[in-house]
């Protein structure tokens, strides 16, 4: 339709209309023409639905907080259901699942006595409180499975991606998605695996088991070639769901960068690009270095990822079956 003025092609600005019982499907789907970052999540389903539709393998990236969040549990469903095909997280997001499948974090506010909080031994992770019994649980569950490792395993020197799985196979909890993802085949991988409390304790088991070794080169190539072997093989096509920034959304895109970049990338930002940086880049900056392909489809939602990604997986159908 033009407009006013004759200059211009574009949908007019379209209300939305709901109504009881809405279902998420359709209300995505009349976020298309409502102008500002609605536009982005209704093109966002869009090219969720055509990944799914072209069968691509679908990598989906994310960091702590987001583990911290209740949005673990949608993660945990996906790889339970084996909807995505490979894990790329930050060494706190292990953190994270490993102690919430035993211990509570609880809702606080942002706006708390952050002094008085220490004192109580809590820690605030944005508006998430996370006691200090939390990551003396994970201590404890880490020194316990890590001896189980390190006493059934013939061989003592694992590549990340590796020591995660094995990791998974010794949970005793179904809820959590380093569990499953373990059991279902689904690779988890994780740059930097030191910066965080499961990568201390992997220090500090090597002090005093000094045979044990963990190869973070390897799980480079690791993720390097399971990229490529996507392209490879099914489809041929690859997409991604990055949540937030950081070490795992460079993971993901460097590792596609031999593969001629990815098909489809789907960005859910909390930062600007305006400074450079790689948690505020958008989609198109990708595709000047190759990690998104030219004609790939795309886009960079600007918002909260615990607001919009549930909405992204609740709109369509596929991830329920």
């Amino acid at each position: 339709m033009e407009s006013n003025d004759g200059n211009l092609n574009l949908p007019p600005i379209a209300d939305i209309r709901l109504r009881k019982g809405m279902p998420v499907a359709e209300l995505v789907r009349q976020l298309k023409n409502s102008g500002f970052q609605t536009h982005n999540i209704a093109t966002a389903a869009e090219i969720l639905a055509k990944m799914v539709n072209d069968k691509a393998t679908i990598f989906l990236s994310f960091t702590s907080n987001i583990s911290a969040s209740g949005i673990r549990g949608i993660i945990t469903d996906l790889v339970k259901r084996k909807k995505v095909h490979a894990l790329v997280v930050s060494s706190g997001a292990l953190d994270e699942d490993i102690a919430r499948a035993k211990m509570p974090y609880f809702q606080g506010t942002f706006e708390a006595d952050d002094a008085e909080l220490g004192r109580k031994g809590i820690n605030r992770m944005g508006s998430i409180f996370v006691p200090n019994e939390c990551y003396e649980y994970l201590e404890e569950k880490m020194a316990e499975v890590l001896k189980k490792i390190h006493n059934t395993s013939t061989s003592h020197e694992f590549t990340v991606t590796e020591l995660i799985r094995q990791i998974g196979m010794n949970l005793d909890t179904e809820d959590s998605f380093v569990y499953h993802a373990a059991r279902n085949s689904i690779p988890i991988f994780c740059p930097g695996i030191t910066d965080g409390a499961v990568g201390l304790q992997l220090a500090f088991f090597q002090q005093t088991h000094p045979d044990f070794r963990v190869n973070e080169l390897k799980g480079a190539i690791e993720a390097i070639d399971f990229a490529i072997s996507a392209k490879k093989s099914g489809s041929g096509k690859v997409g991604a769901i990055i949540l937030g920034g950081g070490i795992a959304k460079h993971h993901t895109i460097i590792s596609n960068i031999l593969g001629g970049g990815l098909d489809y990338a789907i960005y859910v930002n909390s930062s600007s690009p305006y400074h450079g940086s790689l948690s505020g880049a958008t989609t198109s900056e990708a595709k000047s270095w190759g990690k998104i392909s030219e004609n790939a489809r795309d886009v960079t939602i600007y918002g909260d990822a615990a607001v919009i990604f549930p909405l992204l997986i609740a709109s369509n159908d596929y991830f329920f079956e």
